[in-house]
């Protein structure tokens, strides 16, 4: 299975905001790009803005390039708003419900816990973390797997709402979807405009 295998922390930096969800993430310490020249000043361009947007999404949901171009097609080919429909593909992957739902930490944890085994749809096993869910979906772990040090410190320790879209049992440990997310229900901070112009060109 192909994932992004680069340094986290470098793509933190480029973008000057954290994007690993780790608590150890450098941006605050060096607010400034990684390298040699990292301090220097950089020529904003138009084409650098959107790109940088671009790749923050791609860092924040941890996917290839190859695959992002998928979602974008897909995305454009669907009724609606061609970016909004690129958010909504990429919030209904199964790692991003499990991490949305509060049973990891980050989003590279959940998918891990995913490509173990760990989580059913309907009834059914499913190892992969880019599956997509659709409204009426209930997500469950796998009864010897509730009890796991990792998943009940997640749910402990969530600092983070539940969105509306979703309907969490953290006893039973299921997901049931209730809907589509709606874009202001997505809290990721992207403007998803500059990635579909950047792919427009």
């Amino acid at each position: 299975m192909a994932r992004v295998t680069s340094p986290r922390h470098k793509a933190c930096r480029r973008a000057r905001q954290p994007l690993c969800q780790s608590a150890k993430c450098p941006v605050d310490r060096r607010p400034y790009p990684p390298g040699e020249h990292g301090r220097g000043r950089i020529r904003e361009s138009d084409y650098l803005v959107r790109l940088r947007e671009k790749q923050k999404l791609r860092a924040m949901y941890g996917i290839l390039e190859k695959q992002f171009r998928r979602y974008y097609r897909e995305a454009a080919r669907r009724p609606g708003i061609t970016g909004e429909n690129l958010l909504r593909l990429l919030e209904m992957r199964l790692d991003n419900v499990v991490w949305r739902a509060g049973f990891a930490q980050t989003r590279p944890q959940a998918r891990q816990l995913v490509n173990h085994g760990h989580f059913r749809v309907n009834g059914r096993k499913v190892d992969i973390p880019s599956y997509q869910v659709r409204p009426g979906d209930v997500v469950s772990m796998k009864q010897r797997s509730r009890d796991l040090i990792i998943v009940q410190h997640a749910v402990d320790t969530l600092g983070r709402p539940i969105p509306d879209w979703l309907e969490v049992n953290h006893d039973q440990r299921t997901v049931t979807i209730r809907d589509y997310p709606r874009r202001d229900q997505i809290d990721t901070a992207i403007n998803e405009q500059l990635i579909v112009e950047l792919y427009s060109k």
